[in-house]
């Protein structure tokens, strides 16, 4: 790893970043990483026991004072650098992600493309950071008094990242703690863990100062509940499982917390709504990047005046999702990343069919590759009305009419995302302070991007708010200096 280039042909084995040096777990186990659309070996990687993660853990405690005290100034000329270097080497990236992670080209380009950008505009909001001045004259006694608030980094975080945006979403933590003066502990995806391994090749280039950021491989169930309880970690960012996430908060004691989990989010098609522009948003809401999404539209929600005329538009629409080659540019649908994940969707789609659900397209797997589905005729009585798909289905529920609509969509355990297909403002707006999902996106599918517009779940879908200041705010604590003068 110490030549940048490391995706060189053939089989390569990694090492992890802690403390500043590249290491092999001190056991010396590795993992395999393989190519979910042909099995290929991508590469190795270390298989971090508990003393690794002691190490790295370590590692970020002793600096984060050195991050803490450094400028504002410097942690915005450090993004930046970070920022140019993976711009100069983002091939590698987008390569790394159609191999590891079986990202089709398109959504590959699009994933490096929006970690360049989220970097370099988190650098620039650094500059916005302020304190706040509160004056003691509005209570009585405290005339002599004022204070200044300001915010002081938490220290360690930990970032724990899913296998569906191994980069993006790793880098939508670390950048913000950083920018903030924390230091980082990167627990990577098991799944596709080599583009981070990258990162940090970068980030060391870019002269991220040692300690500061470490990043190490392993499953969760070796080094997991190591990581989250230890008492050196004082904030986890994790994205995954509510499963896992429920997990973390049992487990994790007095840490301030980031979770964004799991959804089950729904579009609301009202009888009014442009069935043209729903239709297309819908189909790109449920099967981007094969579903993998927690952001996903995987319950759409039609009022029946209106589902025929949908359904037909849907089945016309669904063919122009190419299923494929990951490195083709044409291809919109590749593999699943793992069996585990293929034998989920099509167990939830069986039980669908066998309940009295229509298969309209696809509803069959080939290998990890699943073709991209209509279910029409999902019923409440369906595991797939309420569990997480991760899949390539778009999963039709038809309800009465708008009423019916909310309520359905309110009485799932998740509530992170949600849409609304209306030409009436008024009902659009009604409709969204109603639902009881973290953002509400009218007339167009969940789409998280950059980050500029706050989101995260209520319920079952987590705990905070993630975006560009607002994930900088999460990872600062107020810190309050009161002045006591002398009285006249």
């Amino acid at each position: 790893m110490r030549a940048w280039k490391p995706m060189l042909a053939g089989k390569k084995t990694y090492k992890m970043f802690i403390n500043g040096k590249w290491v092999n777990a001190k056991d010396k186990k590795t993992f395999d990483v393989y190519n979910p659309y042909d099995g290929s070996l991508v590469g190795k990687v270390p298989r971090a026991g508990k003393e690794d993660a002691e190490k790295a853990v370590n590692a970020a405690f002793d600096a984060k004072y050195k991050i803490a005290g450094t400028d504002a100034i410097e942690r915005v000329e450090l993004l930046k650098r970070i920022s140019n270097l993976l711009e100069k080497h983002k091939d590698d990236f987008i390569d790394i992600l159609i191999k590891e992670a079986g990202k089709p080209r398109a959504y590959a380009e699009g994933e490096v493309k929006a970690t360049i950008e989220r970097l370099a505009v988190t650098a620039e909001e650094i500059k916005t950071m302020r304190g706040e001045y509160i004056p003691g004259d509005q209570a009585p006694g405290t005339s002599n008094r004022f204070a200044i608030v300001t915010r002081k980094p938490v220290g360690v975080v930990l970032a724990v990242s899913p296998f569906n945006y191994p980069l993006f979403i790793s880098i939508a933590k670390i950048a913000p703690a950083l920018a903030a003066g924390n230091s980082v502990v990167c627990k990577a995806a098991s799944d596709d863990p080599i583009c981070m391994l990258m990162f940090a090749r970068v980030a060391e280039l870019a002269g991220v100062p040692k300690g500061v950021l470490n990043v190490i491989t392993g499953g969760g169930g070796e080094i997991g509940d190591f990581l989250v309880s230890h008492p050196k970690v004082d904030m986890i960012s994790f994205t995954g499982s509510t499963f896992v996430g429920k997990r973390i908060a049992q487990v994790a004691g007095m840490k301030k917390m980031h979770l964004e989990l799991g959804g089950k989010s729904p579009a609301l098609v009202l009888e009014d709504a442009d069935l043209d522009l729903a239709v297309k948003e819908c189909l790109s809401g449920a099967l981007k990047f094969s579903g993998q999404r927690c952001d996903a539209l995987s319950r759409i929600l039609i009022v029946e005046k209106v589902a025929n005329e949908f359904v037909k538009k849907a089945v016309k629409e669904i063919k122009k999702w190419k299923m494929g080659n990951p490195k083709d540019k044409k291809t919109l649908i590749g593999p699943l990343i793992n069996e585990k994940a293929i034998n989920k969707v099509d167990s939830l789609v069986k039980d669908a069919v066998n309940k009295g659900a229509k298969v309209l397209a696809g509803g069959k797997r080939k290998g990890l590759f699943y073709e991209p589905t209509i279910l029409d005729k999902v019923t409440l009585k369906m595991d797939i009305a309420w569990k997480e798909t991760f899949g390539p289905v778009v999963t039709i529920i038809r309800v009465k009419n708008w009423k019916d609509a909310v309520k359905v969509a309110n009485q799932s355990a998740y509530g992170l995302d949600a849409s609304v297909f209306t030409q009436d403002m008024d009902k659009a707006i009604k409709t969204a302070k109603l639902l009881q999902d973290g953002s509400v996106t009218i007339n167009g599918h969940p789409a998280h991007g950059l980050g500029l517009f706050p989101f995260g779940g209520d319920k079952d879908s987590g705990i905070g708010r993630e975006g560009i200041s607002y994930s900088i705010e999460e990872m600062t604590k107020l810190h309050t200096i009161v002045f006591n003068l002398k009285k006249d």
